[in-house]
């Protein structure tokens, strides 16, 4: 497909836009000299509160120290027009909500490598002690359309580093109400936990097609959560349990009871 000229910045030539939400924009990029296409996430500086410009900040400090296949890559930024510019790796297969909205449910199979690759990532959020808090199928992408696409966790707006407080916790509400914790709906102190349950909704969509509650505020989701209906009726379908130790125990991922659990505390660390 010919690449469609919207306008450019700094060394890049706009392309078509991948997304916009109210503190950024992701355009299709191509480098002026080079050719290479990238996602440019533009975030506008004068929406972002305090607590998000830290956000901010957790996100390029994590991002440029890491280089992991499940982590979307982050090749450089820089600042223009009252605007910070994420340069990232383009990923050709959109994300897991439109490949979910296309495909349907997915197979157990197919569920179980998304998984182990869902896992992997998270270790080296949990090594770098980075709570995402927006991890939902629109900020997974696959690396492309291909039947063996590489998921990468991406958007990590949101993200908080845990050694920012001594006790590990934190307590803004954020991220998107389907898929966020209970003490995050109840507003609690929480734990990298949260990313977590996300996880557990996410798996629920993989293999149902839909997710696991309803609602688009925190007051109408809330007690689908508390009933915890969905997740007795998914552990009864499929055996989650060993589905996701399997997949995940290769990278001895974390706290994964917590997927199951209303109450993360009362789950030993």
């Amino acid at each position: 497909m010919e690449f469609q000229i919207t306008g450019t910045i700094g060394d890049y030539i706009l392309g078509a836009k991948l997304g916009e939400g109210p503190l950024s924009t992701v355009w299709k990029a191509e480098h002026r000299t080079t050719a290479q296409v990238v996602a440019l996430k533009q975030v506008h500086l004068s929406r972002l509160t305090p607590k998000l410009k830290k956000c901010l900040e957790c996100e390029m400090t994590f991002l440029s120290s890491v280089n992991h296949p499940n982590i979307i890559r982050l090749l450089h930024f820089f600042k223009a027009e009252g605007c910070v510019f994420l340069v990232l790796e383009f990923c050709a297969g959109g994300n897991l909500a439109s490949y979910i909205k296309h495909h349907g449910r997915v197979q157990e199979c197919m569920a179980r490598r998304f998984m182990s690759q869902l896992g992997a990532g998270l270790e080296v959020l949990n090594s770098h002690c980075i709570i995402h808090r927006d991890l939902k199928p629109a900020n997974i992408l696959l690396s492309s359309v291909e039947s063996e696409a590489v998921l990468k966790i991406a958007d990590f707006g949101l993200s908080r580093s845990r050694t920012s407080r001594p006790d590990g916790s934190a307590g803004m509400v954020c991220g998107s109400p389907l898929y966020m914790a209970p003490e995050i709906l109840q507003f609690q102190q929480y734990d990298e936990k949260v990313d977590m349950w996300s996880i557990g909704t996410i798996l629920f969509e993989l293999l149902n097609g839909y997710p696991p509650f309803h609602g688009r505020t925190n007051v109408q989701v809330e007690p689908w959560i508390q009933a915890n209906e969905p997740f007795m009726l998914i552990n009864s379908r499929f055996s989650i349990p060993s589905l996701l130790i399997s997949a995940a125990a290769e990278y001895q991922v974390m706290y994964m009871p917590s997927i199951f659990s209303v109450h993360p505390s009362s789950i030993g660390a």
